[in-house]
């Protein structure tokens, strides 16, 4: 009896770790302290380094580009292209050599979405979290958060936030997906200091003459 007593106690000591592990409370008080901080600004704007590296094939790229957001709104500038996103349009501008086109969407429902603005808050639904540990990031003190999904099927399986210890600003983020790549960004020069309004946010085919439309909405 009192060895099942002591193996029961054990079971359920492992058990209460194992919940500590996924859902860390001090992970969660700082991604909510994160979470605040941009909430609370009336936008940032960002230029930013993008890498991408697959372990399975080799593959890899490096680039660099541009993101303002504000809420739930985003502007990405990419070298070949430029994603505008207002919170319930989405234009796609494409540049390529003499060809440009913009593709007109509505945005998706789907709150496992991935984008400048969503990764703030994306720890809210669907993922576990844990610190672990400091790294310097861009010549700050960072620290690390792992968000695992709880869906082994969900398209990105483990996100890591670098974020900055001293006024919790996102500094960097590293995404693995389920074809084995690992996305990672890293903002550079960020300004907090800006107010964006929703005419930023929205494509103005005036300002492209000649680009093609192709409204899919």
């Amino acid at each position: 009896m009192l060895k099942k007593i002591i193996l029961l106690g054990l079971l359920i000591g492992c058990l209460q770790t194992n919940l500590w592990a996924q859902k860390d409370p001090d992970a969660k008080a700082l991604l909510d302290q994160m979470s605040e901080r941009y909430q609370s600004l009336d936008g940032l704007k960002a230029t930013f380094e993008y890498y991408y590296y697959n372990d399975l094939d080799g593959a890899s790229q490096r680039s660099t580009g541009e993101v303002a957001v504000n809420g739930n709104r985003y502007k990405l500038v990419l070298p070949d292209q430029e994603v505008y996103n207002d919170g319930k349009t989405v234009w796609t501008f494409i540049k390529s050599n003499n060809y440009q086109e913009v593709t007109v969407n509505t945005v998706s429902k789907d709150t496992d979405e991935l984008t400048p603005s969503s990764i703030y808050n994306l720890y809210k639904k669907g993922y576990d979290y844990e610190l672990k540990g400091e790294k310097i990031q861009n010549g700050k003190k960072a620290q690390k958060i792992l968000l695992t999904a709880e869906n082994s099927k969900a398209q990105f399986q483990k996100i890591i936030l670098f974020v900055d210890k001293a006024n919790k600003d996102l500094l960097a983020w590293e995404v693995s997906d389920s074809d084995g790549g690992t996305f990672k960004y890293e903002f550079n020069e960020v300004d907090t200091d800006v107010n964006l309004g929703l005419s930023f946010f929205t494509f103005d085919p005036n300002k492209h003459p000649g680009v093609e439309v192709i409204d899919l909405r």
